[in-house]
């Protein structure tokens, strides 16, 4: 016999567990997604920077063919790419090392990447 009002009979009920692992798996596949991320963004400033520079250097070699081509010279040194042929570049980002060998010897340069400590 049953008691009364004390048992109700419930068919299809679940006994919900509580999961402790519920934020878990979130929260690491949000830090996991964060970490892809931050990777992606440091491999496109890599590359930004790489073509940056080979720009540079693309402008100083055809700015020095040029003035060669037009005055009969070499420059002296990179200020006279920027005052007299419009040479624009980064000089808080890059050193551009103009080295000349004399008067009618194509001069040497290299373009380098400052750290940010300098």
């Amino acid at each position: 016999m049953q008691k009364e009002g004390k048992q109700k009979m419930v068919r299809f009920s679940r006994v919900r567990k509580k999961r402790q692992d519920g934020i878990l798996m979130p929260v690491l596949l949000f830090a996991a997604f964060m970490l892809l991320f931050y990777i992606a963004i440091l491999s496109v400033s890599s590359g930004t920077t790489k073509r940056q520079m080979e720009a540079l250097e693309n402008a100083v070699t055809r700015y020095i063919t040029e003035c060669y081509a037009e005055e009969g010279f070499y420059p002296e040194d990179i200020y006279y790419l920027e005052e007299h042929y419009g040479l624009r570049y980064n000089s808080d980002r890059f050193y551009v090392d103009y080295r000349i060998s004399g008067a009618n010897i194509r001069p040497e340069f290299t373009v380098v990447e400052r750290s940010e400590a300098d």
